[in-house]
């Protein structure tokens, strides 16, 4: 079967558990995919911020089996500080009594960045956004910036309430997002569900949450895995597959291919799927970090989202027991910021978190740095869905994964797994078996070939870069 990446990893283990020998190849050196980890001095540093919400069940089910659910914290309810130069945080808060929708009610209403004819109009447009169809295809192909102007939202109020939540959860700003991810967002994560929203966190580095784990169990279940193998082509051969790469030459009876669109395309054999040149459409999206490392504490704050300043989200990562504080600035749909220095990042971001943060004005710096996800999502905009694909191909036994695929979810963690349970549902439906609910022990004779390969390494297009 496929796997190295989240999609990949819980294709494995639900192929596993329906007792098929699985051969994973994964071209990093470890598992993990997009969500990896590397050392800098004495930190460990994650790629990316990475967020989930408690409504992300099949994530957070994959964390379980991983044995990582204490390597997360999640919220007893939902609660963002929203910080802004020369002021004290204002908490967009849910109240834990009431039910949803009602659960938001007093947020809204006392939203201090508003005025109170803006929060009224908010509520409204929350109420309305209950209504929209996540799974309507003519949702998908308007823009969520056109559906909130549409009722009524005017710039400030975009700009200083839903913009917040959509730039973050869709690498896009509404005017570029689909209507149907952001009522994904909206309405799974904060409007049908009073606890949905509440926010989790890693508390481990990222390769210690999902990658290393997901080794240990996979190879504990039977499976074969070998990193550092990067497949060049997939072929099929009298009804089997044929993968090969870097050394390897492999048959297996199915395969699941949880690559990025990009090498997706490249890799799948021209009859499984003749319509694949429009998965480009999806093209990609930016997210950059800047990372601070400084000798004091100047915060604490866990995290916060940032109001009229540069910083759009900042986050706590420092380690237990490390000294100073470590903060990540995580700036989303970073078009705009992708190619400049990081040697002029590192000086505005310093700025901005000095302004919202008196002590960092202060405070020495010990280490500062950028990283660059060019390739950090697909573009989640208008018409997004009619370029993502299902996972089944039309070659019986081959399967496409990746939070890029059909999942109805945008690209996010969860998305990756549930493509990744869809994918394994394809192939156990060609091999004529089905994962059993007690995660059986058996073992059949059919081999699936997994290959998470085509995320490159860091140094293609993902990469570090550092300024003192």
């Amino acid at each position: 079967m496929v796997g190295g990446g989240l999609a990949g990893i819980a294709s494995a283990v639900r192929l596993l558990d329906a007792g098929h020998r699985v051969t994973l190849l994964e071209a990093r050196p470890a598992l993990g995919g997009a969500t990896y980890s590397f050392r800098r001095g004495d930190l460990t540093v994650d790629t990316g911020q990475h967020v989930f919400l408690r409504c992300y069940q099949e994530y957070r089910d994959l964390l379980a089996r991983l044995g990582s659910t204490d390597r997360a914290a999640v919220q007893n309810g939902f609660s963002v500080p929203i910080v802004r130069v020369g002021g004290p945080p204002h908490v967009l808060a849910r109240n834990r009594r009431l039910p949803a929708p009602a659960h938001l009610l007093p947020a809204l209403l006392n939203y201090r960045p508003l005025r109170v004819g803006q929060r009224l109009a908010a509520v409204r447009a929350a109420a309305a956004l209950r209504r929209v169809e996540p799974d309507d295809p003519a949702a998908d192909r308007v823009s969520f910036g056109a559906w909130l102007a549409a009722h009524g939202q005017d710039e400030p109020t975009v700009t200083r309430l839903w913009e917040l939540i959509c730039t973050a959860a869709l690498n896009a700003p509404p005017e570029r997002a689909s209507l149907a991810l952001a009522a994904r967002v909206f309405r799974t994560g904060l409007l049908d569900r009073a606890d949905a929203a509440d926010l989790g966190r890693p508390t481990a580095p990222l390769a210690e949450l999902h990658g290393a784990p997901a080794a240990v169990l996979l190879r504990q279940r039977g499976a074969t895995v070998r990193t550092g193998v990067r497949v060049q082509q997939i072929r099929t051969d009298q009804g089997r597959y044929q993968v090969s790469g870097d050394g390897v030459e492999l048959t297996a009876d199915a395969v699941v291919l949880a690559v990025p669109h990009p090498q997706a395309a490249r890799l799948v054999p021209a009859e499984a799927a003749p319509d694949r040149a429009r998965w480009a459409r999806l093209g990609a999206a930016p997210i950059v970090n800047v990372h601070v490392h400084y000798q004091q504490r100047v915060t604490e704050l866990e995290f916060a989202a940032g109001l009229d300043t540069p910083v759009q989200w900042v986050f706590d990562r420092t380690p237990a027991g490390g000294s100073g504080q470590y903060l990540v600035v995580s700036i989303s749909a970073a078009e705009q910021v992708l190619g400049i220095r990081a040697s002029e990042l590192v000086r505005t971001y310093l700025g901005a978190l000095g302004e919202l943060f008196p002590a960092a004005r202060q405070a020495r710096v010990r280490d500062a740095f950028v990283t660059r996800e060019p390739r950090a999502t697909f573009r989640q905009g208008p018409g997004t869905r009619s370029a993502r694909p299902p996972a089944r191909t039309r070659s019986p036994g081959l399967a496409l994964a990746g939070a890029w695929t059909d999942t109805g979810w945008p690209d996010t963690m969860e998305g990756a797994v549930r493509s990744g349970h869809r994918a394994a549902d394809v192939v156990l439906a060609h091999l004529g078996s089905a994962a059993p609910a007690d995660g059986g022990t058996g073992r059949t004779e059919r081999s699936v070939g997994i290959e998470r390969l085509g995320r490159p390494r860091r140094g293609d297009d993902e990469r570090s870069e550092e300024t003192t």
